[in-house]
């Protein structure tokens, strides 16, 4: 087991917590590094000779350094999840996929960009992006009926990916009230041996 993985991260990042949470279940040590978004040190040299995006999450492990969260999630479930993680068969493969998919289009545009609006200030419309979040959460609402985890009977990369903006959707006015089956799945994350919080922030409908 690795016990020198650092984490470049901001706390408020979605995308770094992914990774955070998943690192925490599988119980590998790891160091968690600042990087302070607001005076722009994921532009400075030295974080882009890391990731050329300017972007977090970063992972260094023992030297091999990865970028983008989900790609990330892929390679922690493949050298550390003893097949627990990531199905191998092909039809479970391709189930995760999907949802890694969805995780970077469609609550990356909905959950995850309202949020930005009202933690970052980022200029986005909510009306439309609240919008968007509640015709991707009905779906999500429907798949789980009946379902314990997004893909097969115990948890994967795929719930790990969609955790987290889904989570603190409320934070960018976006209500979890008339979703049941999510409030529920979401419980069983949090659940699990080991898991970490995001940090939440008193914004939109987490202002009460």
């Amino acid at each position: 087991m690795s016990k020198s993985i650092s984490l470049f991260r901001h706390p408020l990042s979605g995308h770094a917590h992914r990774v955070e949470l998943m690192l925490s279940l599988l119980n590998l040590p790891t160091e968690l590094v600042f990087v302070d978004l607001a005076k722009g040190a994921h532009k400075q040299p030295e974080f882009l000779a890391k990731n050329p995006l300017g972007q977090v999450p970063v992972m260094d492990d023992n030297g091999t350094v990865l970028t983008d969260s989900n790609s990330i999630l892929v390679y922690l479930a493949t050298r550390y999840g003893e097949g627990r993680w990531l199905p191998t068969e092909a039809v479970g493969a391709a189930q995760v996929q999907r949802w890694l998919s969805i995780a970077a289009g469609q609550i990356a545009s909905g959950p995850a960009r309202a949020r930005l609006i009202t933690v970052f200030g980022a200029p986005y419309n909510a009306e439309e992006v609240i919008g968007q979040s509640h015709a991707l959460l009905k779906v999500i609402e429907g798949e789980l009926h009946g379902r314990q985890f997004l893909v097969g009977e115990q948890a994967s990369i795929a719930d790990i990916a969609s955790y987290t903006y889904i989570a603190h959707a409320p934070e960018g006015n976006v209500s979890l009230a008339e979703y049941p089956n999510i409030r529920a799945w979401l419980a069983r994350i949090e659940a699990l041996p080991r898991f970490v919080p995001m940090q939440r922030t008193a914004v939109g409908l987490q202002s009460a």
